[in-house]
């Protein structure tokens, strides 16, 4: 199938215009169009555009508040429980975090569990709003139950991203945003798009076997753990987090973003919950020689010797900072059926279609 290119601003408007066609208030709208379509900046397409239908179908289900009234209901210096008031993650997390933030500046370290939540697009895009303060950024999220624990076939948790980032000087910052799970859902999807198969590992059958169909996940089977026993580990850490900690839902009863789960009965938590933390550099030793480190650490890495010389050692979140400066100027790639999808919102809500490139 086709691709289409768009400008990031024409994006970034048509997105920020179709959550305000949906009564989402200027200001919470610009933020949340921000980290949506950042996702597509850094070449993350599953977690884009692409989504903006899902936000608005679950905001016309009743599931997700466009206005929503943020409430912190336990602080302390350091720390705060975030009620989120069923708005989006786009915003929630973004609130949090600018929370967190703050509280770092004051005491050193501040940290944010926020529950009644919504999914939050990509996790980078909101821990590395601590970068540009010089302090370490954290972000988690619990999500849809798509992955069975190590030797299970019943789905219990999320794809529970994590993302860590530490600011460097002359080097690109070192951004890890990975699932804990083999791949994210958002992998399958465009798998699903592409009429392709899915490597071996990544799911199981409904009956607990190997699989690569990419649509098995509508057909009852489960995501794999990322590396076994320790995806399942750290999938579980983010679920306690997220969800015990604040106050949210978790494992199985985590509200689920994809069109194919409904959401269970008797709820032991708040809606979807995420987790965010900043660390001031300072608070340890002087940023500026940290992240003189940091360069030389990116560098040593960068430089370590290949197997093929083809192949370059990366660092995380290295190939999202190309694609952000290569698609800012050339362009965004949005496939056909996303194309598809964004003409039906535009027709529904009676806007513009952003112009080609």
């Amino acid at each position: 199938m086709s691709e289409y290119l768009f400008h990031y601003n024409g994006l970034l408007s048509f997105t920020e215009l179709a959550f305000r066609k949906q009564g989402m208030s200027v200001e919470a709208a610009a933020i949340a169009s921000k980290n949506l379509i950042e996702a597509d900046l850094r070449g993350i397409d599953s977690h884009g555009i692409a989504r903006l239908n899902g936000y608005i179908w679950l905001q016309k289900a009743e599931r997700a508040n466009f206005n929503p009234n943020f409430k912190i209901i336990h602080e302390t210096p350091s720390t705060a429980t975030l009620d989120a008031d069923l708005g989006l993650g786009l915003h929630s997390a973004n609130f949090g975090m600018q929370l967190a933030i703050e509280k770092a500046k004051q005491v050193g370290t501040g940290w944010v569990a926020i529950q009644n939540s919504n999914h939050f697009g990509i996790a980078a895009a909101h821990a590395m709003l601590a970068l540009k303060e010089d302090m370490i950024g954290i972000a988690l999220t619990n999500a849809s139950p798509l992955v069975s624990p190590t030797h299970s076939k019943e789905r219990m948790l999320g794809t529970n991203p994590i993302c860590i980032c530490f600011p460097s000087n002359i080097e690109p910052a070192f951004v890890l945003d990975m699932a804990t799970s083999a791949a994210a859902n958002g992998k399958l999807e465009i798998a699903q798009r592409q009429g392709k198969h899915l490597p071996s590992n990544w799911v199981q059958s409904k009956e607990g076997l190997a699989s690569n169909n990419a649509h098995e996940l509508k057909e009852g089977g489960a995501l794999l753990p990322l590396g076994g026993h320790k995806g399942y580990g750290l999938g579980a850490m983010v679920d306690i987090l997220s969800g015990v900690l604040s106050g949210a839902n978790y494992g199985p009863w985590v509200p689920p973003f994809v069109s194919f789960l409904n959401p269970l009965a008797n709820l032991p938590g708040n809606g979807i919950g995420h987790f965010v933390g900043a660390m001031r550099i300072d608070a340890f030793r002087p940023a500026a020689e940290f992240k003189s480190n940091m360069d030389l650490w990116i560098d040593a890495f960068k430089k370590s010797a290949r197997i093929d010389e083809k192949q370059p050692v990366l660092i995380p979140g290295e190939p999202e900072a190309k694609e952000r400066i290569q698609r800012l100027e050339k362009g965004i790639p949005v496939h056909q059926l996303v194309f598809e999808s964004m003409q039906e919102i535009a027709q529904d809500l009676g806007i513009e279609m952003p112009k080609k490139l």
